[in-house]
């Protein structure tokens, strides 16, 4: 296998047809500070997708993985509404608004919390391995990890290259969030990595453990979820660090550690708050790396918690060029905050690290529920045969981003409201969209009204 041929596909959401602004997301303070704006669906998918067309314009591989089937009107079946589609929406509209904004919420969009993902280089079958986070969380994600394990389990099918593990049991003790508290460190994509995974508290620890705990937000992914990811991927000792998500920056709205640090070959650009035990995280990648670390500290005197938080300048994309050197993909929000962008140009761009431009996306309609371009991703590392291997259309080109933002233009609405949710002709519209998108990706049914 070529080293050369092996690159980081950056697989990205398609925001849904039902993109809402609910505030359903506890600690996350962005999506809490937005609760009940009217959003743009049409706008929040074209953003995404002007975002994937200026990376694969500049060279970088880029997928595309569909939304889910949203109003999740089994769900609303099964917590004891009855009827037809257009009554059970009516009850849950007068009875449990806050459930029918939860089965209708978009965040599927943000696929970095999708699942983790292992690249056959890593793994000791050669296998690339898959594990969908069971995002027990909060209800409106629980609802995901099913159709979620379909469309990986559809896009990634040949078992010869790819292995698909099941969900984590949906409890606490178990919680995961995915690849958004996982960064893989390492030379070239190609060359064997460390896998950092990031938690926020332990399920099964002692009363000091849960003393490091944040006290204002809960923290969502376990100690435990983390090592039987790892465990399910038959990582060894020698290729993962444990490391605690700083309480402070939880309770700060940190709700991920993708909110406050980001990794990509050797380099970690982090804040000074991104880990309880800083020094000791450090060391453990140091030794365990087989290419020296490049660590990229920011200080909290340059950049506030308040700051980092609002600006989601961690939540960026860092993206490797062939030159050796990386690109920084920010959004817009990180211009509007002059500490951000002064420590951008003049401590980033300007230190001694690979990062050597900064690219400034909109986002806008993701950002205000919380989700950066980082957010919008899921990392999977693939080697060319594997890329190959793939089934469907799912790999972005000039002809795919036509069709796709053909049919956004077709299908999508311009104006959404929390009352417009009960609309039993979104419902429709939506089951209508997904059906032509299925074909136009050529993954085949994976959504529950596919399937009966």
């Amino acid at each position: 296998m070529s080293m050369n041929s092996i690159r980081e596909v950056n697989f990205d959401g398609l925001v849904g047809l039902t993109h809402n602004y609910s505030g359903l997301a506890h600690g996350n303070v962005a999506s809490m500070s937005h609760g009940g704006l009217v959003s743009n669906p049409k706008e929040g998918a074209l953003q995404g997708l002007a975002k994937m067309k200026s990376l694969m314009d500049a060279g970088y591989a880029q997928g595309v993985l569909p939304p889910q089937q949203r109003p999740d009107l089994g769900a609303l079946r099964a917590l004891g509404f009855s009827g037809s589609n257009s009554e059970i929406l009516a009850q849950a509209a007068k009875q449990a608004p806050q459930l029918l904004r939860a089965v209708c919420s978009a965040s599927s969009m943000w696929t970095a919390n999708a699942g983790t993902i292992t690249p056959s280089v890593d793994a000791p079958d050669g296998r690339v391995h898959f594990t969908p986070a069971n995002l027990q969380s909060s209800f409106h994600r629980y609802l995901e990890p099913k159709t979620t394990g379909r469309v990986l389990q559809a896009i990634f099918r040949d078992e010869q290259r790819f292995a698909h593990h099941p969900v984590l049991p949906a409890t606490p003790a178990f919680s995961d969030e995915g690849a958004a508290n996982h960064t893989r460190l390492c030379g070239e994509y190609g060359e064997p990595g460390v896998h950092l995974f990031v938690y926020g508290r332990q399920a099964f620890g002692d009363e000091r453990s849960s003393e490091r705990e944040p006290k204002r937000y809960p923290a969502r992914q376990t100690l435990e979820a983390s090592q039987a990811v790892a465990r399910q991927h038959g990582l060894s000792e020698a290729q993962t660090v444990f490391a605690q998500q700083h309480p402070e920056a939880i309770d700060a709205g940190v709700f991920h550690n993708d909110v406050i640090a980001v990794g990509n070959g050797p380099v970690l650009l982090y804040h000074e708050m991104a880990f309880l035990d800083e020094e000791r995280t450090l060391n453990e990648l140091r030794a365990k790396m087989s290419t020296p670390l490049i660590p990229v500290r920011v200080p909290v005197e340059a950049v506030s918690m308040e700051d980092a938080v609002a600006s989601y300048l961690f939540n960026s994309q860092l993206l490797s060029n062939p030159d050796g050197t990386m690109t920084l993909v920010v959004p817009s929000e990180c211009q509007e905050r002059e500490a951000v962008w002064n420590t951008i140009q003049n401590f980033i761009l300007a230190g001694n690290n690979p990062i050597g431009e900064v690219i400034v996306k909109d986002v806008k309609q993701s950002m205000r529920n919380g989700g950066g371009p980082a957010c919008l991703r899921l990392r999977v590392v693939l080697s060319e045969a594997e890329r190959a291997a793939l089934t469907g259309r799912v790999l972005l080109n000039d002809a795919l981003y036509s069709d796709l933002t053909a049919w956004v233009n077709r299908h999508y609405r311009d104006r959404l409201t929390s009352e417009d949710l009960a609309d039993p002709q979104l419902a429709t519209e939506v089951l209508t969209a997904l059906d032509e998108l299925t074909q136009l990706l050529q993954v085949g049914p994976v959504y529950p009204f596919q399937l009966g």
